[in-house]
């Protein structure tokens, strides 16, 4: 099976992929009966394509996900995890909340940067140990971006040959990076070997730094894409953009707010509602082999689901390429 092949395999459990950060507390608390909810409520309206990742509430997403996925007949669904943060007991923990700020859990263990072939396996270890199953699907490099600029290019070519390995040895299905940064994103195509890039927030109805190169390399390279983040952290989920969202987990700066309202208000002009053209979006480029959004709660996973169902008018996105908010 070729690279884009193994991407586009993807599809067989649908266009709409849902994500898991809130049930590792993202921004607020989240019980663990809410968390099997939210769950629940995806797989009854269909979702068969889940994401995690260790850095979400230091595991904690992971534990709830794999709870729920053990009851679930293993071929029936894709999962996928991520590298690149090993997770270490903190031994100075004294109450103190996760430093990292976005996930509202106490900080009882800690982050670690390993992007080695052995941090690699490590971390692949420790989430299936965590999640109680005995394979993932996909594995991502995760935000190899974060860790300061220096840093970028060294850890994807030491992780990309890594996760490239256990997709040789069968480890795992398919192999990629998942960044927010349209650079890192570049390099690891460049890098070669990788089927995926989870991009997040950079290929959106607010913004598409991505296009043309990135999207032409992945083109050229067979490489697909799940693109992730199409609400830019909340500021396209709802109807009328809020100055109470969030926009990359902070707050909105004003040109972005002022952009949203102009896209809130062409949808209005045709019958459609933001979110919804905000999801659909994402599925419009032919590298995208799947869409992942987060929810909230339950009825956001129903509501969020129907959406990428709902018809969109084709004039609506003329209407946009006509103003220049879309390429």
């Amino acid at each position: 099976m070729d690279t884009f092949a193994r991407a586009q395999s993807l599809s067989r459990y649908g266009r709409l992929g849902l994500g898991s950060a809130n049930a590792g507390n993202l921004f607020t608390p989240m019980s663990d009966e809410d968390a099997h909810a939210l769950f629940k409520a995806a797989w009854d309206a269909g979702v068969r394509h889940f994401d995690t990742a260790p850095h979400y509430g230091l595991g904690l997403a992971e534990k709830r996900l794999g709870e729920f996925l053990r009851t679930k007949p293993r071929q029936e669904f894709h999962l996928s995890t991520k590298v690149g943060r090993i997770l270490v007991p903190n031994e100075e923990f004294a109450g103190e909340p996760d430093p990292f700020g976005h996930f509202a859990v106490p900080a009882t263990l800690r982050r670690v940067a390993d992007y080695s072939e052995q941090g690699v396996r490590r971390s692949l270890e420790d989430s299936l140990e965590r999640m109680g199953l005995d394979r993932v699907d996909t594995v991502y490099v995760h935000d190899p971006e974060q860790h300061g600029a220096e840093n970028t290019r060294p850890f994807l070519e030491s992780a990309v040959p890594a996760v490239r390995a256990l997709r040789d040895e069968g480890v795992v299905d398919r192999v990629g990076v998942g960044t927010g940064s349209v650079e890192a994103a570049r390099m690891a195509v460049a890098i070669g070997g990788i089927d995926v890039i989870m991009l997040a927030g950079r290929y959106t109805l607010l913004e598409q730094p991505a296009h043309p190169d990135l999207l032409e390399e992945c083109r050229a390279a067979g490489v697909g894409i799940v693109n992730t983040a199409q609400f830019n952290s909340g500021l396209l989920a709802t109807p009328e953009p809020s100055r109470a969202s969030h926009y990359e987990y902070a707050d909105v700066p004003e040109d972005k707010f002022q952009r949203a309202r102009r896209l809130a208000a062409v949808c209005r002009e045709h019958g459609t509602e933001l979110p919804t053209a905000a999801l659909q979006f994402g599925l419009r480029h032919p590298q995208v082999v799947a869409v992942v959004a987060g929810a909230a709660d339950a009825d956001q996973a129903r509501e969020t689901i129907a959406r990428i169902h709902e018809p969109v008018p084709e004039s609506l996105w003329a209407a946009l390429r006509e103003e220049g908010l879309i390429p």
